[in-house]
């Protein structure tokens, strides 16, 4: 009941806060994918010069630290900074691009290696039954499409539970900048526990209602697909 009434108290805060989580995420994910999907799909593909080299740093970049990649934007967007011209430094811009940092890697590193698992097999199947190059590439990834859609929904786990970058590129500021995460920690720390479960509570359900829908759809689209 403590944990419903502190809900009650604040809803207006909680839902910009939820608000601002879901566009923050969302937005970062939607980014990094457009750029990620066909980086990824080729490196899984084409084997060339070099490819060993820029897979070895995808996968290093997988495992960025937080910290490193808000930073790095920091130091990037601060008014010294190459980009501080923007003015985009505490702003929820400046929290997008750290999570695009963070989310990019792991959706190429994923897609990557899910493309290039089937790559071989599916393509010389489509190439023998009559497919131009173009259709087999379509077909590997269309039978990776699972694989494909797992990667996304990682990374935007990785964005939608970030706490470190998104703190210290976007300052935590009440009804400006504050997220989920960083709104459990500020209420940890300053002792309302009540509340702090409660964005906890909200942070799994959204995180849970976000994948179950991702996931039907994509049974959807595998049915439709046979």
């Amino acid at each position: 009941m403590d944990i419903i009434a502190a809900i009650m108290q604040q809803k207006d805060e909680i839902t910009g806060i939820v608000f601002l989580s879901l566009l923050v995420s969302g937005t970062a994910t939607l980014i990094s994918s457009f750029i990620a999907l066909p980086l990824g799909a080729y490196l899984g593909l084409y084997d060339f010069k070099g490819r060993r080299l820029v897979l070895r740093l995808v996968y290093t970049l997988m495992a960025l630290p937080p910290v490193l990649a808000g930073l790095v934007v920091f130091l990037l967007l601060s008014r010294s900074g190459p980009l501080g011209f923007l003015n985009l430094l505490f702003t929820p811009g400046a929290m997008i691009i750290a999570q695009c940092l963070l989310v990019l890697p792991i959706v190429t590193g994923l897609v990557a290696a899910a493309v290039a698992s089937a790559e071989r097999l599916v393509y010389e199947h489509a190439l023998s039954l009559g497919a131009t190059h173009y259709q087999a590439v379509g077909k590997v990834l269309l039978e990776t499409r699972s694989g494909i859609i797992s990667a996304i929904m990682t990374g935007f786990g990785r964005a939608f539970a970030e706490v470190g970058a998104v703190m210290m590129v976007g300052g935590n500021i009440r009804y400006e900048t504050r997220v989920l995460t960083t709104a459990i920690v500020t209420e940890t720390r300053s002792g309302n526990f009540e509340m702090a479960i409660a964005l906890g509570i909200i942070l799994l359900l959204l995180s849970f209602l976000i994948s179950w829908i991702v996931l039907t759809n994509a049974d959807d689209l595998r049915d439709v697909a046979r």
